[in-house]
């Protein structure tokens, strides 16, 4: 490594916050929605709206987690959201960057939603693939966007803001889950103060990707000026 860069300099910001975003959700909408729909046993839904946690396996009295699904049946729907949310991961990790790959994660990510893995993704997946198709691309816009000057600095920013935003997502969940926060007894505060994590995390992950063009700007000036002394 050279002397002044460190781990994340030559890393794409775009490509690793999205696919960050990929496996968190698909294990936490996908599988772990898809687990406890499963759970549930061969049963009919009778509804398109469900609570991916039934009563017997909540952990508290609001940890319902509501899920949309067109399979009316439990235990297939919670098998096909648990493939559906592998499935995600693997693109996320592997296959975010081909020609197609963007348009993929979104349609795996619709199709989450569409069997169970969960209605809040929503408003992580639908920004993150709005990101991601910048994936690669000149970022002329950003470039007049962000001052030049604040590009080393948006550099350092990203991977902080990606940790900070996956942790705040993290405890979100665990409250919508367990229903656990220290201090906290009332079910409607628990719940009001997960729904506060959860939308704190979707607005960092939002501060992440801006970082992230921020440093992927900086990392090709970077690059072109070690061309241009060559």
């Amino acid at each position: 490594m050279k002397q002044g860069t460190s781990t994340f300099d030559n890393l794409n910001a775009t490509r690793v916050t999205a696919t960050v975003i990929g496996v968190f959700f698909g294990l936490f909408s996908g599988v772990n929605h898809g687990l406890f729909e499963l759970l549930q046993g061969n049963k009919p839904t009778d509804g398109f709206v469900i609570q991916a946690i039934g009563e017997a396996q909540r952990f508290w009295p609001l940890g319902t987690e509501d899920a949309f699904t067109l399979i009316p049946n439990f235990m297939i729907t919670g098998i096909v959201s648990m493939i559906v949310g592998v499935a995600i991961i693997i693109w996320s990790i592997w296959y975010l960057p081909t020609k197609y790959g963007r348009t993929i994660f979104l349609g795996l990510f619709i199709l989450s939603f569409l069997v169970g893995g969960g209605m809040g993704q929503v408003f992580f997946f639908i920004p993150a693939w709005a990101f991601a198709t910048r994936m690669g691309k000149p970022l002329t816009w950003w470039r007049k966007v962000l001052p030049q000057r604040s590009w080393p600095f948006l550099s350092k920013l990203w991977p902080v803001m990606l940790v900070l935003a996956t942790l705040v997502m993290l405890i979100g969940l665990e409250m919508a889950i367990f229903g656990y926060f220290p201090g906290l007894t009332e079910p409607e505060v628990i719940q009001n103060t997960a729904l506060l994590f959860v939308l704190a995390s979707a607005l960092l992950y939002v501060v992440s990707f801006i970082a992230g063009f921020g440093h992927e700007l900086n990392r090709r000036n970077r690059v072109n000026a070690v061309s241009f002394a060559y």
